[in-house]
Order: C-alpha cells, then sequence, then structure tokens
C-alpha cells in the first residue's frame, strides 16, 4: 500500500510539475504581468514617472476596454534612482518574485546592461527599453526589441548637416562618465570623420553630478564653437548655465535623452537655440493633431498635469505590445509573441516611422528628426533622416 501511495503521490507530482512548466511565466487565463524599471527618485526621475504614466493610463485604457483576448495587463514598476545596481535587484525582483511576461519600457542604458542577464536567464524579454544605445539590439538576439533610434546613428546622421550649415570648426564633446555617455561621444567623433574632423577637447561628469564649472572651462580654453552633449536634464541646464555665465558662445547639440519640455522650462533664456535629435516630437496641448490634442486631454485628467514627450513614449510602448500580443492570438507565449513582432507595423498617434523588427534586426526603425529650443518650445527644424538600419 505504501509503494502504491508513493507511486500515486510521486505521479501526481510529475503531472502537477509539467503543468507548470509548460505555462508561460506571466501569463494565466485572466492576467498578464509585465514589468517596468523607472527612475522615480533620482537625477532622471523626470522621465521615469512620465514614462510609467504613459505606460499606466495605456493599460488601464486598454484594461477598461477588456484587456487582450480576455486577460487583463497588470503593470509592475519598480525604482532604479538611476543606479545600475539597484536596477540589478529590481530586475531579480520581477523576473524571479513576481514572475513577470516581459521587461518593458525600462529606462536607462547601464540600467538596462545590468538588468538583461538576468531577465535572459529565465526567457524574459527586454521590450522597448527607454535608452536610444545600441547594446539595447546588439548583438542581435531574439529577447531583444528596441524602438529608439542609436544614440550613436543620432548624432551620425544629423550633426555633419549643422556643422556644413554652421562653418563649425573646433568640436567639442562634454558627457556622462558610463556606457550611456561614452555612446554619445562615439556617434559624434563618427559625424565628425565624415568631415574630417575631431574633438578637439572632451570633458566627462560623474552619473549624479550637479557642478559643471571645470568642464566648462575647458571647452571654452579650447575655443569650442560646437558642443555635443552627453546629458540628460539637470546636467544639460547646468552645462548650458556656465557656458552663458562664462561667455562661451557655441552651437550646443544634444540627443534625444535631452529632449525634454524640462530643458526650456528650468534652463529660461540659456535653453534658447538648443539642439537635441528626437523621434517623438513633444506633445504639446495645443498640437495641431486632433488625436493628440484629445489624448493630452485625456492624461491631465488622470494625472494632473500635461503629459511629455516620455508619457507619449510610455503610450507608444504599451500601444506596440498590445498590437503584438493580439497577434500572437490566445495561446500567449514568449514565442508566438517574437513571431508577431517580426511583421511590420505602420505609423501610431504620434507619427512614429513604424516598427519592423527581423531575426537580423531587432531595432524597430533608425529614423529621427532635429529640434530646436525656439521662444521656450520645442520646434522641428529638420523632418526625418533616416539611417541605414545596423545589423553588427
Amino acid at each position: 500500500m505504501k509503494t502504491r501511495l508513493t507511486t500515486g503521490l510521486a505521479l501526481a507530482l510529475c503531472l502537477t510539475a509539467g503543468t507548470a512548466w509548460a505555462q508561460t511565466q506571466g501569463v494565466t487565463p485572466t492576467q498578464i504581468t509585465l514589468g517596468s524599471i523607472q527612475d522615480l527618485s533620482g537625477p532622471a526621475a523626470g522621465y521615469g514617472k512620465q514614462i510609467r504614466s504613459g505606460l499606466q493610463m495605456y493599460f488601464d485604457e486598454l484594461n477598461a476596454r477588456g484587456g487582450i483576448h480576455g486577460r487583463q495587463v497588470r503593470l509592475i514598476v519598480e525604482d532604479n534612482a538611476y543606479d545600475p545596481r539597484k536596477a540589478l535587484l529590481a530586475a531579480q525582483k520581477l523576473v524571479n518574485s513576481d514572475r513577470i511576461f516581459m521587461m518593458i519600457g525600462h529606462l536607462g542604458t547601464a540600467q538596462n546592461m545590468a538588468a538583461m542577464p538576468v531577465q535572459f536567464e529565465r526567457n524574459v524579454p527586454n521590450f522597448m527599453p527607454v535608452t536610444a544605445a545600441r547594446e539595447m539590439y546588439l548583438p542581435a538576439q531574439p529577447l531583444k526589441m528596441a524602438f529608439a533610434t542609436a544614440y550613436y546613428d543620432q548624432l551620425r546622421t544629423m550633426l555633419p548637416e549643422i556643422v556644413k550649415e554652421r562653418a563649425l570648426k573646433r568640436a567639442c564633446v562634454v558627457y556622462q562618465d558610463d556606457e550611456f555617455g561614452l555612446e554619445v561621444m562615439r556617434g559624434g567623433e563618427a559625424a565628425l570623420a565624415t568631415l574630417n574632423q575631431t574633438f578637439v577637447e572632451r570633458a566627462s561628469y560623474k552619473r549624479g553630478a550637479t557642478e559643471f564649472s571645470s568642464q566648462v572651462a575647458r571647452l571654452k580654453a579650447a575655443n569650442c564653437d560646437l558642443v555635443v552633449m552627453g546629458t540628460i536634464i539637470r546636467e544639460t541646464v547646468g552645462v548650458l548655465a556656465e557656458a552663458k555665465k562664462i561667455g562661451l558662445d557655441a552651437v550646443f547639440v544634444a540627443t534625444s535623452a535631452a529632449y525634454t519640455h524640462l530643458i526650456p522650462q528650468l534652463g529660461g533664456p540659456v535653453a534658447e537655440g538648443f539642439y537635441a535629435v528626437t523621434t517623438t516630437a513633444h506633445p504639446y496641448p495645443d498640437d495641431p493633431n486632433p488625436a493628440i490634442r484629445e489624448w493630452a486631454v485625456r492624461y491631465k485628467a488622470k494625472f494632473g498635469e500635461d503629459p511629455t514627450v516620455f508619457s507619449a513614449y510610455g503610450w507608444q510602448i504599451g500601444n506596440l505590445f498590445y498590437e503584438a500580443a493580439v497577434k500572437a492570438g490566445q495561446d500567449l507565449t514568449v514565442e508566438s509573441f517574437l513571431r508577431a513582432m517580426e511583421t511590420p507595423y505602420g505609423t501610431d498617434l504620434f507619427g512614429s516611422q513604424g516598427c519592423a523588427i527581423t531575426a537580423q534586426n531587432r531595432l524597430c526603425n533608425n529614423s529621427a528628426r532635429l529640434s530646436q529650443v525656439r521662444n521656450g518650445r520645442w520646434v522641428i527644424t529638420r523632418d526625418w533622416v533616416h539611417g541605414a538600419i545596423p545589423t553588427h
């Protein structure tokens, strides 16, 4: 009798284990669990909170409409305070304890680099991180899916025209001393090489720095007439303010990492004329597109403030997840989702250039635009430039 009971119990345990193993992590008959890691308390919190709001708004509205094939989407957001070590811990919690189906819209280059190994070990994709580092899609592998034109390519395609139009001769760079800043510097180097130029001065700062007098003094001493900026929010304003203070008269150009309403809002007059590359344009409440204006009204009613471009990023990422999950069908698995992503997607509410992912190319598109601060708001000064889709 004991042998029969033991054998029956073992068989039951095996069957239970087999069922649990077969079920996709983060997917039940009634729910899909997604995770996101944002800076909610550090130097990029102005971005992280808005991404979270954009994602939450999208999924709240989606759930009110019935969800995806009858499943509600649950979004769990963790704070990394813009610290890669905290991002690693947050990823371990989301992947191993919360058992998320997918990491979605994770903010930060170094932060994603810290989290991805934890995710990939458990077959959890990194879906559309909010960073334009090439490592988000290179080397190509199925669990990487990126939407942001690389910082490297943003500058490689945009900077030469600015240099030629303004007849600039002495280019310099100020950058954050980490993976993000180095990628910006490399993109600037690639752009300048096409013009037989190189940086005449390089000045770096540590992540979280608040004082930039020594860096800007070096740029002025080098007689820079162009400053490429591997900066984010307060670093951008800090450098611009210091340059104004000591009389550094140069053209300042940054990547999409500094494309935010906070630059003209915090910088005021010192931000006038500042350039930044972008993809999605800032959704001002008086946007000429009535659909964007209506979306902005809903956003403000929900959160009590106007949306930003990072709110739009969150909404776009949520929408792209929805479209692929619907195409994947009722039997939602990582594999069915990845197959669904390899079908072309058109433009969305914000006029993105669509998304086309293949086994060899894990970047949706490689197009960008140029914007400048004029009279306290962002204005598109150069429309879409399409870079070659990178494969290496």
